[in-house]
């Protein structure tokens, strides 16, 4: 995890905090095409049920890497809990595989909140409260913009990164970058969680997603489009595809999305006022045959 900037101050109420990290990867002994045993290593793979108030919300999928901002992610991302002051602890225990989320005077509407779910593609998740969709125009991104020469930082940045992907592979990654600076870095089996991960740290830490760009190598869909605005992103990297709806709420937002990004080679779908193209910048473009 990278230091806070300066001007980013912490939240002053802060909810108590286990620190069940976990190990991000176990060994195995496998076979190669060549009839050679070899030892690799696979991401781990892990159930986590969070509990608000003793009431059971959901099972997540997880590395376990970073549980604690996953859970507080995901609160904040479903909108079941409006403000981090409302969180008294959360406690993740791995000899249960349970995540015990304490509020200081309960969610008075959490029946409400939680009536009305939607299937998505969400790896590692699947399901999403509704209502979501319902909140879309009234959220209001800032003025972020990027160059392509930013842009291309950003991308090199994440290809020198260590990654749990680089040595096991089977995860998605997301970072938060302010500017040049790299924020946070997250993995995790599925790339909603690796995203609630960024989202919870945000929350505890007081930092608005202006002046913000998110990386995924996930693939952008119209969940990851609301939640990256929800976070006050307006410019979101990916490097795998983007769907159908994924595309229309991103111009309904006025959000800038790049995807199929890749070394210097990229493709922005939406938002180009964010855009400072810099095509002097960009590899020799090779002739159609």
């Amino acid at each position: 995890m990278s230091a806070l900037p300066e001007d980013l101050v912490p939240s002053p109420e802060r909810p108590r905090l286990s620190a069940a990290s976990a190990r991000f990867t176990h060994g195995a002994s496998v076979v190669d095409e060549y009839g050679r045993e070899r030892e690799v290593q696979m991401p781990a793979e892990r159930d986590l049920t969070l509990y608000l108030d003793k009431r059971e919300l959901v099972t997540l999928m997880t590395m376990g890497g970073q549980p604690e901002l996953l859970a507080l992610g995901y609160l904040r991302n479903q909108r079941l809990v409006d403000d981090l002051g409302q969180i008294d602890s959360v406690q993740v225990d791995w000899d249960v595989n349970a995540c015990a989320i304490t509020t200081r005077g309960g969610v008075g509407d959490i029946e409400a909140r939680t009536s009305r779910r939607i299937v998505t593609t969400g790896c590692g998740q699947g399901t999403v409260f509704g209502g979501l969709m319902d909140e879309v125009d009234s959220l209001c991104l800032g003025d972020t913009r990027i160059t392509q020469a930013e842009l291309y930082g950003l991308l090199d940045a994440m290809r020198r990164h260590e990654t749990v992907y680089k040595s096991a592979g089977s995860v998605h990654g997301c970072a938060l970058f302010q500017g040049p600076q790299l924020l946070l870095f997250t993995e995790d089996v599925g790339r909603h969680n690796a995203l609630d991960a960024i989202a919870g740290w945000m929350w505890l830490e007081g930092v608005d997603g202006d002046g913000k760009t998110l990386y995924t190598t996930g693939r952008l869909t119209s969940e990851m489009v609301i939640k990256a605005a929800q976070m006050g992103v307006a410019v979101v990297v990916s490097r795998s595809g983007i769907t159908e709806m994924g595309h229309r709420l991103a111009e309904r937002l006025g959000m800038a999305l790049f995807a199929r990004c890749t070394n210097r080679h990229f493709l922005l779908y939406t938002g180009r006022d964010r855009f400072a193209a810099q095509p002097d910048l960009a590899p020799p473009a090779v002739a159609a045959g």
